[in-house]
C-alpha cells in the first residue's frame, strides 16, 4: 500500500466490513458506515487503486469439491537460490491440489496448503511431484484436521489506543 495513503475510521469501517462480506452493496455499506452511497463507492474507488483493497474471492469448502483431506506442505530445497523459486513455484501451483503457496524464512524454504482427494492423493502429490525434484530434499506433511479464519486485517491501533 503506498505511503500518501491515509485511511481514516470511516475507511477502516468500510475495509472491516467488506472484510466481513465482501458481497455488501454499496448502499448497504454507505449507510452501515453513515456516509452517501456515492463518497463510499468513491472511497472503495480510492483504496482499490491505491491497493488497499486487492480483490474479492469466493471461499468454497474442499470436502464439497471432493478434496476432505487438507494438509501443510514444508518444503525444504538445495540450494536455496533465486532462479530456483519461480520454476519451483509456478510447478507447486500448477498442481489441482494446490491452494497456496509460501516463500519463508527458517528450516523450510515453502510452505504449501493443499486439498487432496484422499490419502493416495496426497502421497502421490508428495513423491511424485515434489521430492521426485532434485531441488527437493524434505517434505514434511501436516495434516489439517480444523481451521479457522481471523477477523478483519485492520492496521495497528496507534500506542495506548485500544483496537477498534
Amino acid at each position: 500500500m503506498p505511503q500518501n495513503l491515509r485511511l481514516d475510521p470511516v475507511d477502516l469501517e468500510i475495509l472491516r466490513r467488506l472484510q466481513n462480506d465482501a458481497r455488501t452493496t454499496n448502499r448497504e455499506l454507505a449507510a452501515g458506515v453513515g456516509i452517501a452511497p456515492s463518497t463510499c463507492l468513491d472511497r472503495v474507488n480510492r483504496m482499490r487503486e491505491a491497493g488497499a483493497i486487492l480483490g474479492h474471492t469466493l471461499r468454497v469448502d474442499p470436502a464439497m469439491l471432493g478434496r476432505p483431506i487438507q494438509a501443510f506442505l514444508a518444503i525444504q530445497v538445495q540450494p536455496h537460490r533465486r532462479p530456483l523459486v519461480e520454476p519451483l513455484v509456478a510447478h507447486i501451483l500448477a498442481q489441482p491440489e494446490t491452494r497456496a503457496v509460501y516463500h519463508l524464512s527458517g528450516p523450510d524454504d515453502f510452505l504449501a496448503l493443499v486439498a487432496a482427494e484422499g490419502v493416495a492423493a496426497l502421497q502421490r502429490l508428495v513423491l511424485d511431484e515434489l521430492t521426485a525434484r532434485s531441488e527437493v530434499t524434505r517434505v514434511q506433511t501436516m495434516l489439517v484436521f480444523q481451521g479457522w479464519d481471523g477477523g478483519p486485517l485492520l492496521p495497528p491501533a496507534p500506542a495506548g489506543q485500544p483496537v477498534p
